[in-house]
């Protein structure tokens, strides 16, 4: 996913070219504050969204402090303008809510892709103007406050006996 998400795949360019995205996904899951989800459309994975918390060493572009998570996200093309990224946005808020005060993301510098993150209640940090790694286009740091609600998941209230006899 990591491939999508920093558009490796519209710049024809491989993971192994670039090694300090390693951050975003080197040893995840191994702390209790890495939080992720996919999607699965079509019984296929159709995107994935994680954030995890990094250390100013790191250089990440989003990093704001030491408590704000950094969000990564990537909706494969094939599922891309579809809801996916909103849908899987939507639930990672409510997961990380749980846990944390905020996260940030890094993000193109472009109308659509900040009226993308504002929709969903991200706002600019200012004067976070940095290169993007992959192509050196213009990126900003985005931050969201998260709501402190009741964790709902898409499964909750699943009867599997509705379909078995």
């Amino acid at each position: 996913m990591l491939h999508y998400a920093y558009r490796l795949d519209e710049a024809n360019k491989k993971l192994q070219d670039f090694p300090e995205l390693d951050i975003y996904c080197r040893f995840y899951g191994l702390s209790s504050k890495d939080l992720g989800l996919y999607a699965l459309s079509e019984h296929k994975i159709a995107g994935g969204a994680w954030i995890r918390l990094l250390k100013e060493d790191d250089k990440a572009n989003a990093f704001i402090d030491e408590e704000t998570p950094i969000l990564t996200i990537a909706v494969m093309p094939e599922f891309r303008n579809q809801g996916i990224g909103s849908a899987m946005l939507e639930q990672l808020f409510l997961e990380a809510g749980a846990v944390f005060e905020r996260m940030s993301v890094s993000v193109l510098n472009n109308e659509k892709t900040v009226g993308f993150f504002k929709k969903h209640g991200f706002v600019e940090v200012e004067n976070s103007f940095r290169k993007s790694p992959v192509d050196e286009a213009e990126v900003i740091t985005m931050v969201k406050e998260l709501p402190k609600e009741r964790v709902v998941r898409p499964t909750d209230g699943y009867d599997p006996r509705k379909w078995m006899d």
